[in-house]
């Protein structure tokens, strides 16, 4: 048993150390800077929750945060929708599943810098071509206001990400014994009863662990929100993440923009290990 321990933790050792250096040590210097007047250069000096006060009287920080939040309310539901159908439809019995699948988780695969500068040219050069073509003019200029940056971008994140969550929504959808969807089918259920009676409540663990990844990573945004609007205009598409980089490295206000960050973390921390633990509560009780 002595043995068994060690050679667990052993394994265990280069995982934690990677972990402690690359997370919980450059997490606990953020919070020690945050508290300081640091501005990458100079000795820091303790300045106490001077920073915490200032951010929330920030109007760019509190635009951003809500922008953010918008779009990662609409981001989540587009894409654990069309995941979730997209996963329906090529668990079908159809000679094509392979190929569609494919297809499907194909545009995650792209960075997402050039996912960005690939959409910019179609929002900008495509889309005004069409809408010029047919006579629409809300197709033109696209990327111009805030309402079609926001949906610019989050048609961008919908096409990348439904891909990936299809994936995860296969895995379950799989594992759903055909004697209970059988079963019901004989009861009468039609097809939407048997998938929101006995489907859905067996694929729930993909939906808790699709949730916590689609919030996440609609929150931290950074590198389609740089590419495809570059925050414009007038910064009124500017995410959390975008806002945070510009105060540290074009302000050079480092302190403060750790201030950013770590009410950023405690923020997306909180709402993503609440919906966990409610749908993980939901997932018992189904």
């Amino acid at each position: 048993m002595r043995n068994r321990n060690l050679w667990y933790w052993l394994f265990l050792a280069p995982a934690l150390l990677a972990l402690a250096v690359v997370v919980i040590l450059p997490l606990a210097f953020g919070v020690y800077y945050s508290f300081t007047d640091w501005n990458g250069i100079k000795t820091p000096s303790f300045v106490g929750l001077e920073h915490y006060k200032a951010l929330f009287a920030e109007e760019e920080f509190r635009d951003a945060l809500w922008f953010t939040t918008k779009f990662t309310v609409v981001s989540v539901f587009l894409i654990n929708f069309f995941g979730l159908s997209l996963a329906l439809l090529v668990t079908q019995k159809f000679k094509t599943n392979n190929i569609l699948r494919t297809i499907f988780f194909m545009p995650n695969l792209i960075g997402g810098l050039i996912l960005g500068f690939i959409w910019q040219f179609i929002f900008t050069k495509v889309f005004a071509s069409v809408g010029e073509l047919i006579g629409v003019e809300a197709l033109e200029g696209w990327l111009s206001t805030e309402t079609t940056g926001f949906w610019a971008m989050a048609i961008l994140m919908s096409w990348q990400m439904a891909g990936y969550i299809m994936v995860i929504y296969i895995s379950f959808l799989e594992g759903v014994p055909q004697e209970l969807l059988e079963a019901a089918e004989i009861d009468g259920a039609n097809s939407f009863q048997r998938f929101y009676h006995v489907t859905f409540p067996l694929v729930m663990p993909a939906f808790t662990v699709s949730l916590f990844l689609t919030l996440s990573n609609s929150f931290k945004l950074y590198d389609q929100n740089l590419s495809l609007t570059g925050g414009g205009p007038y910064n009124s598409t500017q995410m959390v993440a975008m806002e945070i980089f510009k105060t540290a490295f074009v302000e050079n206000a480092m302190a403060f923009a750790q201030a950013k960050a770590v009410i950023f973390f405690l923020i997306v921390a909180a709402i993503s290990l609440t919906q966990v633990y409610i749908n993980k509560k939901r997932e018992v009780e189904m």
